[in-house]
């Protein structure tokens, strides 16, 4: 009898939403998809002198593997955190082939089987598999909405944490919630890790991405130096190059702490080398001139908001919840049936594709997620049809 591991034990099946997408498609429906998040399918302007000429460069023809990545690349990784006023050496950095491969690689370095780390909810439904692909097990901690903002609920946190805790996952900026961290809050992170002997693991992939008005109260936490840290991040949301597969770890912490953290995550990454040389190459000039992407990203996700608030001002049903960064936004609204109901209806008859609220663990029913990142005329036409489903008629 032949078998698999029980670390790939799966629901294999689609759930409702899903299949009716599946087959609306296949019928050749017009879809509004507000889910859409993949910037190069979003009609933005990427200009070929910049993303294209970098790759036929001459020393992406010569294999010369260095398990932490080449030093040229680590170095602008090093000026992009620079040029943000967060200080940190290539001597801290290690480029991985994407994000997740990056938590691959810390929960390998920090966790043991059946070790466990805490992640936030709501947040991204990623980190589970990836965990449990590590054989690492998981914990949650709340996210609360009070006096206007999404905070950390500390004490839920401090709940959570068991003598098998080896880490705390942060989301900075949050998908879906658009939060992120908070000096005070990075202030009673630190204390609980280094009472607990934790380290703190934070995605700030959506870091160039604060909305205006919350500039000032943004912290990366690749200067946090008072416990472990690892801050990750990568081109497909800084430079809007998701297919462009480069990634980093930025390790912070104290200095004992990070001279032996770096040689462990070399021999991790020595044991893959999975991070390719062109990409390495043209990384440099893509992070130099990322204000190319990052602007026309901002302009939209900004202007999907404008135009998600105008349209959710003429009725009672919903009400949007306020947005510090990211790529995302939420709507709770008043339903007549429960979410996935809610989405599988909106998407047969007025074709318009939104995520519910529990795939992302919201607290409690009645929560739609929408990207921010749709061309502005199909982002207000879904956003119409949406808002209007559920008006009396």
């Amino acid at each position: 009898m032949y078998s698999f591991s029980k670390r790939t034990d799966w629901e294999h099946g689609e759930n409702p939403l899903s299949l009716a997408l599946t087959e609306l498609r296949a019928q050749g429906t017009d879809i509004v998809d507000l889910t859409e998040s993949n910037p190069t399918k979003c009609g933005l302007n990427y200009p070929a002198d910049i993303f294209l000429k970098p790759l036929s460069a001459a020393e992406g023809l010569t294999y010369a593997p260095q398990p932490l990545g080449l030093l040229s690349a680590r170095e602008a990784v090093a000026r992009y955190y620079n040029e943000k006023c967060v200080h940190v050496s290539p001597e801290q950095i290690m480029l991985t082939a994407s994000t997740s491969e990056g938590y691959s690689y810390i929960f390998r370095l920090l966790a043991g089987p059946g070790e466990k780390v805490l992640l936030p909810a709501p947040s991204y439904p990623l980190f589970s598999y990836l965990a449990g692909l590590c054989d690492v097990e998981v914990g949650y901690y709340a996210m609360t909405f009070e006096g206007g903002r999404w905070q950390i609920d500390v004490d839920a946190l401090k709940a959570a944490i068991d003598d098998k805790t080896r880490a705390i996952i942060l989301v900075s900026p949050n998908n879906p919630t658009g939060s992120f961290v908070k000096r005070d809050e990075l202030k009673k992170l630190n204390h609980i890790c280094a009472a607990h002997g934790l380290a703190l693991i934070c995605d700030e992939v959506f870091g160039d991405y604060i909305f205006p008005g919350f500039e000032k109260e943004y912290v990366s936490l690749a200067s946090n130096a008072e416990v472990p840290t690892f801050v990750l991040s990568g081109l497909s949301k800084a430079v809007a190059l998701p297919q462009m597969k480069l990634g980093w770890v930025v390790v912070n912490g104290p200095e004992a702490y990070k001279k032996e953290a770096m040689p462990r995550l070399e021999v991790i990454a020595d044991t893959y080398l999975s991070v390719n040389t062109p990409v390495q190459h043209a990384a440099p000039l893509w992070l130099k001139e990322r204000a190319v992407m990052r602007d026309q990203v901002m302009a939209r996700v900004t202007e999907n908001f404008r135009i998600l608030n105008e349209e959710a001002a003429h009725v009672k049903i919903a009400a949007v919840l306020p947005v510090e960064g990211g790529w995302y936004a939420a709507l709770k609204m008043d339903m007549s049936e429960e979410e996935d109901i809610f989405a599988v209806q909106l998407l047969k008859e007025q074709h318009v594709y939104v995520h519910p609220g529990f795939f992302f663990d919201f607290p409690e029913e009645g929560y739609i997620v929408l990207s921010l990142l749709p061309v502005p005329t199909r982002f207000r036409e879904g956003i119409r049809r949406l808002l209007n489903c559920q008006q009396p008629t």
